[in-house]
């Protein structure tokens, strides 16, 4: 395998497209986080990214408090999938609106058709490759539970019909993190099944806005609409199907030593251990970060883990998985502590402090 190959596409790539990039080779998802005033332009700077970069037809959710799985399933269709469910319902209305109503086989065919079985289920839609849900973390639990569902096993049963998702697929749930916790947080289970979480600031940039001069003014009736891929010229990385294949093989072929595996396991047991967690490292933040780890090396082109990838992907795929401890639920109030001072002792914890304490306690491999 020929890593040395990726090394240019890595130089090539921003933080925010080597973290949809990989989420797709490694086919998980994940999370970007970002200011009130940025989220309307970063949801179009993903689109560009999907469609310049990546060559993938993607759909923008506003979501809210109100947002419903109808909502999600319709928003998320390809066009030709939302056309496909239209022109059953168009041709239902024109026939009721046509024909003797005052005839009594029309009533009786009307009342046929009100009370008539539901499509069958086997009926499949197709959705996009990219599903970029804007404020994800304000919709209701039972709705986060339905796209944890679609993520998991790229299939959604409907009523009378079963979402499809492709094999490169990717949901990213695009929310404002104006603290160092999110509020509200995540459906739990929908955030373990996150590879990543990236932040993107003001000073990141939108490379492709400025470049194409697709400015915010209309932001929001970009909003729950669909895109098709397009092409433009422009000097940045294109991603093939291919080189996502090679990716992904060569990722695979990425050795671990036995030093690094230990300094893997180091990092999860004593973030585990540290006394502002309150939980949120489980076995499968494990796997991904190992798989991170791997992903990022071969993308820098090496054939082994350094501590250096380490520490960046433990960053990247631990941080929304952490979950600050309450003064209540600390370990030492069992054993008489005061909460007024260990309320003190927490107030400062965040998760970037928590990591960086871990960090400094783990003596990475030489």
């Amino acid at each position: 395998m020929e890593f040395s190959s990726f090394e240019n596409l890595a130089r090539q790539l921003s933080d925010l497209e080597v973290a949809v990039f990989l989420s797709l080779v490694a086919r998980e998802h994940c999370l970007i986080e970002t200011s009130d005033d940025l989220i309307d332009d970063l949801a179009q700077e993903l689109a560009l990214v999907c469609t310049h970069s990546l060559g993938l037809a993607y759909s923008i959710l506003d979501c809210s408090a109100e947002t419903s799985t109808n909502d999600l399933c319709n928003g998320s269709l390809t066009p030709s999938a939302r056309k496909e469910l239209e022109e059953p319902a168009i041709s239902r209305l024109k026939s009721e609106s046509s024909g003797n109503l005052s005839t009594f086989g029309t009533a009786q065919s009307r009342d046929q058709g009100r009370y008539a079985a539901p499509r069958s289920p086997e009926k499949e839609i197709n959705v996009v490759n990219v599903v970029i849900a804007k404020n994800f973390n304000l919709v209701d639990h039972d709705v986060q539970l339905q796209a944890l569902q679609l993520m998991r096993s790229r299939h959604l049963f409907m009523e009378s019909y079963t979402l499809n998702a492709p094999a490169n697929f990717i949901f990213i749930p695009l929310v404002v993190r104006e603290s160092e916790q999110l509020q509200p947080p995540l459906n739990f289970h929908l955030n373990e099944h996150l590879l990543v979480s990236h932040y993107h600031a003001a000073v990141d940039g939108f490379i492709y806005l400025e470049h194409d001069d697709w400015l915010s003014d209309d932001r929001d009736s970009a909003s729950s609409v669909i895109y098709k891929p397009i092409h433009h010229q422009r000097k940045s990385a294109k991603i093939s199907e291919t080189t996502i294949e090679k990716l992904r093989e060569a990722s695979d072929c990425v050795t671990i030593s036995a030093e690094i595996m230990r300094y893997m396991q180091d990092i999860i047991v004593f973030l585990r251990l540290s006394r502002g967690m309150g939980g949120g490292i489980s076995a499968k933040a494990n796997l991904h970060l190992s798989r991170f780890s791997r992903l990022l090396a071969a993308l820098q082109g090496f054939d082994f883990i350094t501590p250096t990838i380490v520490a960046l992907a433990a960053e990247k795929v631990l941080r929304h998985r952490i979950i600050v401890a309450t003064p209540d639920r600390d370990r030492s109030m069992q054993y008489g502590s005061d909460v007024q001072t260990v309320s003190r002792i927490l107030a400062d914890i965040t998760p970037d402090s928590i990591l960086d304490g871990v960090f400094q306690e783990v003596e990475p491999p030489v």
